[in-house]
């Protein structure tokens, strides 16, 4: 676990609208820990580290957790679990961590990353991308950061499904039927697509 990215918080005891938005204004943002045993610690961390932290490790990465209260730092295996935006300015304005227990399958969401020109594009066809992110059920050390697809292969009208990816062990793809993630579709069969929405846009 040594090349972890640990954060580290601070207990806080106070709760409400005026108390979060002091924290705001200095620069701290407010948050929620459930521990992996149920329980809920109030805290506030640096935004910078913090927004620095999302960036790498995203909402399905584990992160060291140090909380300090009483002037006792632990550390605490935990994900994000859910993170908010000011609307107008964009900095974080609350976030929540989920503690995990690293022998016990998680449930999160991963992003799509798709590399290659396909050669349906070269002929002509559009790239679609159905899902930019997918559910996975694992052991939380086990889940990769993304879903690297390389669609160079793909002709016009040709997908791939979830059912051709693959992923390391001790995790698996959640879902019901082997829906498709990316293809290409063709010329005509993007204008209907495009023109359906204008249609509806104009009802």
């Amino acid at each position: 676990m040594s090349n972890q990215s640990t954060l580290s918080v601070d207990v806080r005891s106070e709760t409400g609208t005026g108390q979060c938005r002091r924290l705001r204004n200095k620069a701290f943002v407010p948050g929620i820990f459930y521990n992996a045993q149920g329980a809920n610690v109030l805290f506030s961390a640096e935004r910078t580290p913090l927004q620095k932290l999302y960036n790498k490790v995203g909402l399905s990465q584990v992160f060291q957790l140090e909380i300090t209260q009483d002037g006792e730092a632990r550390q605490h295996p935990a994900i994000i679990r859910d993170i908010q935006y000011h609307p107008v300015k964009g900095s974080i304005t609350h976030v929540d961590f989920f503690g995990v227990d690293l022998t016990k399958k998680i449930n999160v969401y991963i992003p799509v990353e798709v590399t290659g020109k396909p050669k349906g594009v070269v002929l002509g066809g559009m790239l679609e991308i159905f899902r930019d992110e997918l559910e996975v059920v694992g052991l939380p050390m086990s889940i990769p950061e993304k879903i690297v697809i390389d669609v160079t292969a793909l002709e016009i009208n040709h997908n791939v499904h979830v059912q051709d990816l693959k992923l390391p062990d001790n995790v698996e793809f959640v879902f019901e039927d082997n829906f498709a993630v990316v293809g290409v579709v063709s010329p005509s069969a993007g204008d209907s697509e495009t023109e359906e929405s204008e249609a509806e846009k104009s009802e």
